[in-house]
């Protein structure tokens, strides 16, 4: 069963970021975020575990990931009077969850010898998640650090309420489309905005250029 799933494991991955990113425009934005979400966090996971399902220290490292965040949101659940300390604890978790898968994706389509359907989806999904990281590095700073980004939607007090902003500001800041609606002011701010921008261009220019050339030279030889 394993065996035949890896072979859609970017397909799979995929399509739970998607589902991440774009779920609220199906479902009622409260049930999304707070029922959903977490849910969609999890299968997320779940999809990374089989990605990586070949390499057993990774296997073990995102197998450890999936049950802690298990953990965290039962606990969400039970008790919803601390949302800021869960949602720390899952910042982390999620940060060194897309930081690895990343990585694995990134070498999986680096090594890729033929550029099929499959590699592209692997490709666009390491780019997506790479947004993500953006997206957890810039919620990192504003909960640790408040007011580091200004133009953030103001609904209280609760980070979650901004979240939907960093989410935006992170791919548009990677995306360097920069419509100027959120900036950074913090110091530590700006040069996470600098290092999600490099991040951003060098995904383009190194990694995607690679996939291009790979697939020219197979089609030419075809």
């Amino acid at each position: 069963m394993i065996k035949k799933l890896f072979k859609y494991r970017f397909l799979i991955f995929f399509t739970s970021q998607l589902s991440i990113l774009f779920g609220s425009l199906i479902f009622p934005p409260s049930f999304f975020e707070e029922v959903l979400v977490p849910i969609l966090f999890l299968i997320n996971i779940a999809s990374g575990i089989l990605m990586i399902s070949k390499t057993k220290v990774l296997f073990w490292l995102y197998s450890s990931l999936f049950i802690i965040s298990l953990v965290v949101y039962g606990l969400d659940i039970v008790q919803r009077n601390d949302v800021e300390s869960n949602f720390g604890i899952r910042l982390v978790v999620y940060f060194i969850f897309y930081a690895s898968v990343s990585i694995s994706i990134i070498r999986q389509v680096w090594r890729a010898k033929r550029v099929n359907r499959n590699v592209i989806v692997g490709l666009m999904s390491g780019y997506i998640s790479l947004g993500f990281i953006a997206f957890f590095m810039f919620s990192s700073i504003e909960l640790y650090q408040p007011g580091s980004f200004a133009g953030i939607t103001e609904q209280g007090f609760d980070l979650a309420n901004k979240l939907d902003s960093l989410l935006y500001y992170a791919y548009i800041t990677m995306l360097t489309i920069g419509y100027g609606d959120i900036v950074p002011i913090a110091p530590i701010a700006q040069k996470a905005a600098i290092l999600v921008g490099l991040m951003g261009q060098f995904y383009t220019v190194i990694i995607t250029a690679v996939v291009v050339e790979k697939y020219i030279k197979h089609s030419s030889k075809d």
